[in-house]
């Protein structure tokens, strides 16, 4: 790359420093470098006057100095030429290591959180005052599981709270509690007239989402269907019958109307909440499907192993009916799902629960 030659006027005179003695410099003839003459030529003035030997010597030295820097460019420049574009040698220290990405499994579309069309509001304190559970009772069972109360839920169960219900993996067990005792202690017809009291033999409080229910403040039959914490209409009503009817989950064979276990019941009291916000039908499905795959985290990652090998598709489109239907998440029907991904080799862990039926 050439550069502009520096012209006298960029470079100031030096300014000696006061006391600063300047150094005296001999003056030396200036230097001249002329070209050697052609052989046409007279002999340059420089060497008239000298004998034709030292004439001669002269020229010969003039020659073989040219020479020797001529012979000197071309090596510098030939080397230039020899060593561009060549592939410079290894160096002796290792090259640093490249990071080889690992293969990840497809995704299944499972979601780690979900928010649901419902604030908390007062439902704590009420569920408190109603006697569906004392707060200190409800507090030892979560600090006995080492899951202790966030200073959030303490606050929901306690004073109420505007925020809305987001359910993921870390608060779905205390969402399953009390939605369970909602479910149990809510005023409604699917309690009152429903499977559960059909197949009570005159005792309430002989199934697991009733007497099962150990943290009540009072008696399971006074507790049962008796306080009107979440009111309907008739059309909201319909809709929670026609949702529970065809909700299922995979520890029974009995849908959400017949409410015999605490997933169940919770399951009963989420649509009645939901309900009551006047959700539709399919909001109520679509709910239905998210939280029973945190509440069965398992069981939800087989059914969509299945549906993907099956149709290609993951959690996310997967048709909310079908997701909780009897076909698929009824305990029969997700043991057809199981043992087809167990005959084709598509298990990827032993199906576990994600909680059982107890508090």
């Amino acid at each position: 790359m050439q550069t502009d030659p520096v012209q006298a006027s960029e470079v100031p005179p030096y300014e000696y420093e006061m006391g600063e003695t300047p150094i005296e410099v001999e003056a030396q003839p200036p230097v001249s470098i002329r070209a050697a003459p052609a052989a046409s030529e007279p002999p340059d003035a420089s060497s008239a006057g000298l004998p034709i030997e030292a004439q001669g010597w002269s020229r010969r030295r003039f020659l073989v100095n040219a020479a020797t820097a001529t012979l000197a460019f071309g090596w510098g420049v030939g080397a230039g030429y020899w060593t561009w574009g060549r592939t410079p040698a290894p160096s002796a220290e290792p090259a640093a290591a490249v990071a080889v990405p690992t293969p990840q499994p497809p995704t299944l579309g499972l979601p780690h959180s979900y928010t649901l069309p419902v604030a908390y509001g007062l439902l704590g304190p009420q569920l408190i005052q109603v006697g569906a559970f004392a707060y200190e009772a409800f507090a030892q069972v979560y600090a006995e599981a080492g899951q202790p109360l966030s200073a959030e839920q303490q606050a929901i169960l306690r004073e109420g709270s505007d925020a809305p219900v987001v359910i993921d993996h870390a608060n779905a067990y205390f969402l399953l509690n009390l939605l369970w005792a909602l479910g149990l202690s809510n005023n409604n017809r699917l309690l009152r007239e429903g499977a559960l009291v059909a197949n009570s033999g005159g005792q309430v409080d002989r199934f697991a989402s009733t007497g099962g229910w150990s943290l009540a403040a009072k008696p399971i039959a006074q507790l049962y269907s008796g306080s009107a914490l979440v009111t309907l209409t008739e059309a909201q009503q319909a809709r929670v019958e026609e949702a529970a009817a065809a909700i299922y989950r995979p520890c029974c064979n009995n849908p959400t109307s017949f409410p015999d276990c605490n997933h169940g019941m919770a399951m009963l009291g989420l649509l009645q909440w939901l309900a009551a916000q006047d959700a539709d039908v399919d909001t109520l499905f679509e709910a239905a499907k998210m939280v029973n795959s945190f509440w069965y985290p398992t069981q939800a990652r087989e059914l969509t192993l299945y549906y993907q090998a099956q149709t290609g598709e993951d959690f996310a489109a997967i048709p909310a009916r079908e997701a909780v239907g009897r076909a698929r998440f009824s305990s029969d029907g997700f043991g057809e799902v199981h043992n087809w991904l167990a005959a084709n080799g598509k298990l990827e862990a032993p199906s576990q629960n994600g909680s059982g039926c107890g508090v």
